[in-house]
């Protein structure tokens, strides 16, 4: 009986290691799973950190100088300067 014993409780272990290993939580599944979110992320934090470097450009650029708040200014509200007449060409 003893000499059965032994034999049971390896093989028991071994169905349970191999369970861990096809569904429990580091998993082949999961871990593709997981693989794929992180690749998700690592783009999304590209994409922001492209995105924080535009505008860190554009900060400096206002610190810089008053260029580049003069040219805003044109583009996005219309402004002119004084004896400026402002021509806006409508498209066809």
């Amino acid at each position: 009986m003893t000499s059965r014993v032994v034999p049971a409780i390896l093989l028991l272990l071994l169905v349970v290691i191999h369970a861990q290993l096809w569904v429990g939580r580091g998993s082949l599944p999961n871990v593709s799973a997981l693989q794929r979110k992180l690749d998700q992320q690592r783009s999304a934090n590209q994409q922001a950190r492209l995105v924080n470097e535009q505008l860190a450009s554009e900060v400096e650029d206002l610190r810089a100088g008053l260029g580049m708040v003069e040219e805003r200014a044109r583009i996005e509200l219309g402004m002119v300067k004084p004896n400026e007449i402002f021509v806006q060409v409508a498209p066809r």
